[in-house]
């Protein structure tokens, strides 16, 4: 069984249809899929219908933005209750400081002479409630400042970059209290990618699991190397934890994260819908189920 648990549409940052997404998984060879679009769960009712007739399984999450002392986190939420009211609130919170940014980054990267409007950043967030910093990057290719979001953001928008606008996120430990009290299983999402490895140490994930149930990390991800695999491997079944694997596909806007690059280990991902069934059992939400053949 091949499983891939981190894939993102155009209701967030993928450059995809929902519908197309799951076809494409259905063409890797997938046979469950998780959609974790940015903060939102706009995606799950086309996600399920187009596991249904493809016949692929699927699982409805979400990837969530949070910070640590300053440091970029994300949080994969798996079968959680999105309408569970203090998590819908914090992702409303969340998705309102991505838009809100944009004129602040169209601002700074006109001072610097680059040609660009917000009206060009929304064209190419269209059908999505998270706009962000992918979005601008696209609407500097389209306009030919840039050859592809890689670009973008080496060059302004990652952080420390001149383009770079920070926006709200939620503490780690209070996400993952969140989507625990909605039902879901809170899983940290590339603890050792980008700039997230400076503050998830073992102790701190330690922690996390201890204080606030994190019930697992993400091992196998392609910003990940095969050093860091092992360590977070052995950090995984020290603590006892779930550890997963996938791509984080983002269609053509992400290169090197093709659907199925990596992928969760079947023993792995029963022991996520185990907790996901503890963790419903224990919350008042109304959780939603994963389509599995």
């Amino acid at each position: 069984m091949r499983i891939d648990l981190h894939t993102h549409s155009n209701r967030s940052d993928g450059t995809d249809p929902v519908d197309v997404l799951l076809a494409q998984a259905k063409r890797a060879g997938l046979d469950v899929i998780a959609l974790t679009d940015h903060d939102t769960a706009d995606g799950w009712a086309d996600g399920r219908r187009a596991a249904e007739e493809l016949g692929i399984g699927f699982v409805p999450g979400l990837e969530i933005s949070c910070k640590l002392n300053g440091i970029s986190v994300h949080l994969l939420g798996y079968l959680p209750d999105p309408s569970y009211g203090p998590l819908a609130e914090e992702l409303r919170i969340v998705r309102d400081g991505r838009t809100d940014r944009i004129p602040s980054i169209v601002a700074r990267l006109n001072s610097l002479d680059v040609p660009l409007t917000v009206d060009e950043v929304l064209a190419q967030a269209t059908g999505t409630p998270s706009v962000g910093r992918p979005h601008v990057a696209d609407a500097l290719v389209a306009n030919g400042t840039v050859a592809n979001r890689s670009e973008a953001f080496d060059r302004f928008l990652a952080d420390g970059k001149p383009g770079h606008v920070s926006h709200y996120a939620i503490e780690p430990s209070r996400a993952i209290d969140l989507v625990r009290e909605a039902g879901g299983v809170p899983i940290i999402a590339h603890p050792w990618g980008r700039s997230s490895y400076r503050v998830m140490t073992k102790g701190t994930i330690a922690k996390l699991v201890e204080e606030h149930g994190l019930a697992g990390i993400e091992v196998d991800h392609q910003d990940h190397s095969e050093e860091s695999r092992t360590a977070l491997r052995g950090i995984a079944e020290d603590l006892g934890i779930i550890y997963t694997g996938s791509s984080d596909h983002h269609g053509v806007g992400k290169i090197d994260h093709d659907l199925g690059v990596n992928t969760t280990e079947p023993e792995q991902f029963e022991r996520l819908l185990d907790v996901a069934k503890s963790n419903a059992a224990a919350s008042a939400a109304t959780v939603p189920e994963a389509f599995l053949l």
